[in-house]
């Protein structure tokens, strides 16, 4: 028999902080079949009942589906040991949000690209003027830090060298070509130049295996998504090499099905939050609980 369920989150025991609350759904959960299968990737970084809970009351081990299987064998190499070299793409619009992915990477890759608004940062970190850029400047520190991190463990950082700018974030903005590393006041980083896409070719052509999360520039507007669609192509030719590479994150996800090169990559994941936190390495409670054998 086949029974499927309403939408688990309508109930507050599913997420709740109490786990005891939580034990109590995933009890009546777990009552409704004989073997626990969790195919949900995207929702294995949640401690909920649903996903973990319920594997306390099957009577025989829990297991990941297929999709799962996949999402851990492409993810967990790349965070524990990757095919060397290794280039870490890490973008998008804030370093609050990807410094954990970066300092994991830090121990395997051989260069880490970073690019999008989080760029700004660190380049602001280094002395550039970074005009109206986004800049998070409670974490130039940590930028410097990371950079200084970078060096002493020989792993080349690659940051943008010339800038595609607007003086407005809008996609009927008009392009404005920075030739160097110095943004002009009146304007706003929204994709990187060409010098920075040759560096993009130099530094992948190498790699054994890519790991790419978050665009290096406003993709979403056409006039500002060259950056990004390089990079796309870039990991798609390394995949045909022979790279073992792997797309994570919605934005990462989403440019990769806008230029149709979704199926030119070795993985890209179903898991925004999810393959960020496994990337960051940490223990996601949906795995956890799951027998590996």
């Amino acid at each position: 028999a086949v029974a499927m369920l309403e939408n688990v989150r309508f109930h507050k025991e599913e997420t709740s902080k109490d786990s005891a609350e939580r034990d109590v759904m995933a009890k009546e959960l777990a009552s409704y079949g004989d073997i626990f299968v969790n195919d949900a990737f995207g929702t294995a970084h949640r401690d909920q009942a649903s996903t973990a809970s319920i594997s306390k009351f099957m009577n025989v081990p829990s297991v990941g589906g297929f999709l799962m299987e996949k999402e851990v064998k492409y993810i967990q190499p790349m965070v524990e040991n990757p095919p060397k070299p290794q280039v870490a793409i890490i973008g998008g619009a804030k370093v609050s949000s990807k410094i954990a992915v970066l300092e994991s990477l830090l121990k395997n890759a051989s260069a880490l690209v970073i690019g999008g608004g989080m760029a700004y940062t660190f380049l602001k970190a280094q002395g550039c003027k970074v005009g109206k850029s986004l800049v998070e400047d409670d974490f130039i520190d940590t930028a410097k830090k990371l950079l200084s991190d970078a060096e002493a463990k020989g792993v080349k950082i690659v940051l943008p060298v010339d800038h595609v700018g607007a003086e407005e974030f809008s996609p009927d903005a008009k392009p404005v070509a920075v030739d160097g590393k110095d943004i002009p006041d009146n304007l706003m980083a929204m994709d990187v130049g060409p010098k920075t896409i040759e560096l993009y070719k130099e530094v992948l052509s190498t790699a054994k295996s890519i790991v790419w999360n978050g665009p290096v520039g406003v993709f979403e507007f056409d006039a500002f998504a060259k950056g990004t669609e390089t990079v796309a192509r870039l990991v798609a030719e390394a995949t045909g090499r022979g790279a073992m590479t792997v797309v994570g994150g919605g934005d990462s996800v989403a440019a990769v099905n806008k230029f149709h090169l979704a199926d030119k990559m070795s993985h890209v994941s179903t898991g925004g939050g999810a393959s960020l936190e496994f990337l960051e390495g940490k223990t996601l409670p949906g795995i956890a609980v799951l027998a590996t054998k």
